[in-house]
Formats: C-alpha cells, structure tokens, sequence
C-alpha cells in the first residue's frame, strides 16, 4: 500500500484518538470513496479496534485502519493536514488526479487535492 502520512496529518490523528479516549489498539478509521471534483469523498472515525476486512496501517505513531475501498482510493496519495482561516482538516493530495471543468473561476481544473473538514468526525461511544 502506497500511502504517504505526513506528520502534520499524523500528529492530528493522534490528537483525535486521544480525544477521544483512544487507548492501545485505537486507531484513526479513514473511509475515502470516490466523488467530487477533486475525487474524494471522505470520512474518519476513532475505533477502539480496526473492523472486519480493515487493513492497519501503523506510520508516523499512529494506526489507521482502512477498508478496501479506501486502500484502493488512496493509492499514491498524501494525506496531509491544513489549519489556516480559510479550512482545517486533512487534505489529499493526488499526483494522480484527472482535471475537471468545476472550477468557477473558468481558469481549469482545480489543485489535485480534497479537503476533510474536522467537523465531519463521528464520535462511538
């Protein structure tokens, strides 16, 4: 699976684990699917453990677990993670994105990328 994880997306992972009262196998659930101009549709919960046919992956200190769909999804993507005063959440980066004409500027295809606003978390109790 080629999936980069910066430690900036790590690090917020991490944090939303603990938050949520995340302890040892916790780990950070990342559902992408395909949709939307950029490509991505996402979603991410905290599990206390992956769920069935999830596959784990441990970088940066953090397990994510990630269905098929998404291992699919993300293949060769950068998941990163943005806080500025227009948006904050992960963004995906995808080298291999194709364009499209949703641009309302009419200058081209938008950046490559998909945003994830932290607002989209699913809290289990």
């Amino acid at each position: 699976m080629n999936v980069n994880i910066t430690e900036k997306a790590a690090t917020f992972m991490r944090r939303m684990i603990r938050f949520n009262g995340g302890a040892g196998d916790s780990g950070f659930r990342l559902v992408v699917s395909p949709g939307g101009c950029s490509g991505f549709n996402s979603s991410f919960t905290v599990e206390a453990a992956p769920l069935q046919g999830d596959a784990v992956l441990d970088t940066n200190g953090v397990k994510i677990f990630l269905p098929a769909e998404s291992r699919i999804m993300l293949e060769g993507v950068t998941v990163d993670f943005s806080d500025n005063a227009m948006s904050t959440g992960l963004s995906f980066i995808n080298p291999n994105a194709q364009s499209c004409a949703c641009s309302s500027s009419g200058t081209g295809a938008p950046p490559p990328s998909a945003k994830i606003s932290i607002a989209s978390i699913q809290r289990r109790h």
